[in-house]
């Protein structure tokens, strides 16, 4: 029976290089000469710190720009609320996202239930498994995948016929 997996995956290799492209950025550009702007991963989350609320913007459009850059999908990166740091500093976190958590699947379950195809779709941990018996049908449920406007980048993995 033919199926494939619905995945969101972001490479952190690639979140690196784009991280470290913003530094360099940061460290040459003349508005930000003086400040102490800094990036930092650990895990999953980026910690941004910036001296004010317009470089912490910059900051934001030099990140989303450099992982656009690196072919990444600019969604997979959750900024949560900004807040205060030592001084006058901002500090904010941005998670990359990973995996298809419980809403999304669910979300992704009835869009492919309510378009009648002949497949099933299953949720299995952070990725959902949509088979069926035609081909033709599994491409289907790819292009209302592809239709919905999700706020997370997801793939297509691990076709089989």
């Amino acid at each position: 029976m033919p199926s494939f997996d619905i995945v969101s995956k972001t490479e952190i290799a690639e979140i690196d290089n784009a991280l470290d492209g913003v530094r360099r950025e940061i460290s040459t550009r003349f508005d930000f000469k003086g400040s102490h702007c800094t990036l930092e991963r650990k895990e999953q989350a980026i910690t941004l710190l910036a001296d004010d609320d317009m470089k912490m913007r910059q900051m934001h459009e030099l990140l989303k720009g450099y992982v656009t850059r690196r072919k990444l999908d600019a969604r997979a990166l959750e900024f949560k609320d900004p807040e205060r740091a030592s001084g006058n500093a901002i500090r904010q976190v941005v998670v990359v996202k990973q995996g298809i958590d419980r809403e999304l699947a669910k979300t992704l379950v009835t869009a492919i239930k309510d378009s009648k195809l002949k497949v099933q779709a299953a949720i299995q941990g952070d990725e959902l498994r949509v088979s069926g018996k035609k081909r033709d049908d599994l491409q289907a449920a790819m292009a209302v995948i592809r239709k919905l406007e999700l706020n997370q980048p997801v793939q297509f993995v691990n076709f089989r016929d």
